[in-house]
């Protein structure tokens, strides 16, 4: 069927899909691929990055860095691995993907003329190249990192670029020969110097290294044109998206103010940059990003999903509030201000050490090989009532470098209240592999303690580099923080944030915008960190507003005042 994602072509497929949940947890619960870039070195790692999601007919196929296939969906919750046939030999990094006229077309990043893939059916796994390369672009050599938007008027875009040297750069593009239709345009460049958020860095602190300009996407609204880039490296906690918008699709482009309008420094997922918009059946509009690992290597990373959109006034938003607890999966059109966030707080924050410290980059290892009769066991503190949980793994010393068949994830969970009792809360059988398993039971239960039992991951030694815990605790949400201050350092760059801490809180969104009402970007701090934040993510010229709210397991807080950052 043109136009429509043929899930009938596997049974397996549509008996997997079927299993949809209505709550995810970033990073998204997929089998990410094992990579084989570092086989010589010995370092063996999973990752997925630079997610182009598109929709095909009523569901979406989902692309990604140094994957053999891709994956599809129905609802955005529950992915299918599809293994491709037909692709390059090589696995693709950062494809270009896009749908027109009922074919899906894909372009991975080159560096020699290559040819433009396309498939009707990508249920199906097969594709065909086109018969004539697409030519060789430059300064530099590419197109790396490309992006492909078709217009209303029917005409085809690729933007480009990936260096600390050069522009972004578009060209219209024919893809039934495939050829350049017209010359290349340089487009935007970073500006480190007003931009403080495209500093290289953890927390933008390096200043020797020049930043990174990456990952071009383009998204029309209404007579507006977004270019979204990433910036400044994938490979800290702050990689970002920010946009230039325009009125025509190759420019002349403006920086938005507000940027970056996809930011997540802080808690257990950091780093929304290099992703893809789009909109859903329902006509909301989501952002994906690539999330920092880096425990093995510096490019291990995963794969994060974001409530988005735009204002009336074109100013373009991405929420990543709470980006890694639990959020629904909306079945209509999002009102305006309609947040996804379930409000299943954090139970697990530092109840068991020392894998619960909420960082990717530690880890607990079983002692048996394989992991063999592994527990891993934790006390909520008090009984609460539990809803879902995320199992993050952790890869220490796996030697695997492809997917096989005995690359799959299987465990029980348990819990316990204060009959002295273990029952059965869920059961993950031989399905797939589940580097970040996200459970939503299928009922809340009440317990006290909570036990993961081992079943099989593929490597010989089981490492979880967090076991996190979502529910409602019995008390009263946090009392709003009193911020203290909020003021801009000789460097107008940056500006220090100090608030009051809150008895009993788990941690603190210190949230920022260029209005009061419009506090969309967020640095969220645990807290054993001080409750003072140097963020060093600002423009210069611009006005901020800035408020904090404190969290505990009961729930969140009202916001603080909020204060006013003078440029």
């Amino acid at each position: 069927m043109r136009g429509g994602l043929v899930l009938s072509r596997s049974q397996t497929m549509t008996r997997w899909l079927a299993l949809a949940f209505a709550t995810w947890a970033n990073p998204i619960d997929i089998d990410y691929r094992y990579s084989p870039e570092q086989r010589a070195e010995g370092i063996s790692y999973r990752t997925g990055a630079d997610p182009v999601v598109v929709r095909y007919g009523d569901a979406y196929v989902l692309f990604a860095t140094l994957a053999d296939g891709y994956w599809v969906s129905k609802d955005l919750v529950s992915w299918m691995f599809v293994k491709a046939d037909g692709w390059p030999s090589d696995q693709p990094v950062a494809p270009a993907v896009m749908a027109a006229d009922g074919v899906l077309f894909m372009l991975p990043s080159a560096m020699t003329p290559t040819p433009v893939w396309s498939t009707h059916d990508p249920a199906g796994g097969r594709w065909r190249a086109s018969s004539v390369a697409l030519p060789r672009v430059g300064p530099p050599t590419g197109p790396w990192d490309p992006a492909l938007f078709r217009d209303d008027d029917g005409k085809t875009y690729m933007y480009w670029g990936s260096s600390n040297l050069y522009p972004l750069y578009g060209v219209q593009v024919d893809l039934a020969a495939p050829s350049l239709s017209g010359p290349t345009v340089p487009l935007i460049n970073l500006d480190p110097v007003s931009h403080g958020w495209e500093r290289f860095g953890y927390d933008h602190a390096d200043a020797v290294t020049r930043p990174f300009l990456e990952g071009a996407w383009m998204t029309r609204r209404g007579t507006r044109y977004y270019l979204q880039y990433g910036a400044p490296g994938t490979e800290h906690n702050v990689y970002a998206t920010g946009v230039y918008v325009g009125t025509e699709p190759l420019g002349p482009f403006a920086y938005a103010s507000y940027n970056p309008v996809g930011y997540k420094p802080g808690g257990f997922v950091n780093g929304a940059g290099h992703g893809s918009t789009f909109e859903d059946v329902h006509g909301n509009v989501w952002s994906t990003g690539t999330a920092w690992v880096g425990l093995n290597w510096p490019f291990e990373r995963r794969i994060g999903l974001y409530p988005a959109g735009f204002h009336d006034d074109g100013q373009m938003w991405i929420d990543t509030r709470f980006g890694d607890f639990p959020h629904r999966m909306p079945d209509h059109k999002l009102a305006a201000g309609e947040s996804t966030f379930t409000g299943w707080m954090l139970l697990s924050y530092r109840r068991e050490k020392p894998f619960s410290d909420e960082d990717p980059r530690t880890f607990w290892v079983a002692k048996q090989p394989r992991g063999l009769g592994a527990s891993l066991v934790v006390d909520l503190g008090a009984v609460k009532t539990v809803r879902a949980v995320q199992v993050d793994y952790a890869d220490v010393d796996t030697r695997i470098y492809a997917n096989g068949p005995d690359v799959y994830t299987s465990f029980a969970l348990e819990g316990m209240g204060t009959d002295g009792q273990w029952a059965r809360l869920a059961l993950v059988e031989r399905e797939r592999d589940r580097p970040n398993a996200y459970i939503e039971l299928e009922r809340p239960a009440r317990v006290r303690w909570l036990r993961y039992k081992h079943g099989h991951v593929a490597a010989e030694r089981v490492a979880i580099a967090e076991l996190r815990v979502f529910g409602v605790g019995d008390g009263p949400p946090p009392a709003a923080p009193a911020i203290v201050s909020a003021r801009r350092r000789a460097d107008a760059r940056d500006a220090v944030i100090v608030w009051k801490p809150v008895a009993g809180a788990v941690g603190y969104n210190v949230r920022w915008g260029v209005a009061a009402n419009r506090l969309h970007a967020t640095y969220q701090r645990w807290a054993h960190q001080p409750t003072r934040l140097a963020l060093r993510a600002l423009s210069t010229g611009v006005r901020y507003f800035v408020a904090v709210e404190a969290f505990d397991e009961n729930g969140v807080s009202p916001l603080s005042q909020t204060l006013t950052i003078e440029p």
